[in-house]
């Protein structure tokens, strides 16, 4: 084999491995990807219902409601324009309340009931974190735009 046909072949060989490589990091890297949905967007049936993503909005006034267990919450999420029932068992964070902001990450059932694995509340008065203030947002002025109908 001439020289030039070895250096064409280690090449070849080489941008294959590479693409191999990218292959397998764009892979890994997709099926780690977490999105966010609103209520609303859950309610449009925009949420995947067999992938891991992130619903943020209030927890709802009165919701709250524990198991016998003490694990166990279940909590209504909203954007004030729709409503979505959560279940989540573990630890809350102290922040989390009613009527505050929530970003629950789970999977949402055939039933459309979310089952959190990890729920983060907002960590001081004036901070929500940007999704769910644009959520909110966009509820609210579809709400509005509808009222004025």
């Amino acid at each position: 084999m001439k020289a030039r046909h070895k250096r064409l072949v280690i090449i070849v060989a080489g941008l294959a491995v590479l693409g191999v490589a990218l292959t397998l990091i764009f892979n890994a890297f997709n099926s780690n990807m977490v999105f966010f949905f609103s209520p609303s967007d859950v309610q449009a049936k925009q949420a995947p219902v067999d992938r891991t993503f992130r619903l943020g909005g209030l927890v709802e006034e009165g919701s709250l409601k524990r198991e016998d267990d003490g694990l166990t919450v279940h909590f209504m999420v909203t954007d004030n324009a729709n409503t979505i029932p959560v279940i989540y068992t573990g630890i809350l964070p102290d922040l989390f309340r009613e009527g505050q902001g929530v970003v629950a990450q789970g999977k949402l059932d055939a039933g459309g009931v979310f089952k959190a694995s990890e729920v983060l509340a907002k960590h001081d008065e004036t901070y929500m974190p940007p999704e769910v203030a644009d959520a909110l947002e966009k509820a609210k002025k579809q709400t509005s735009a509808s009222i004025s109908e």
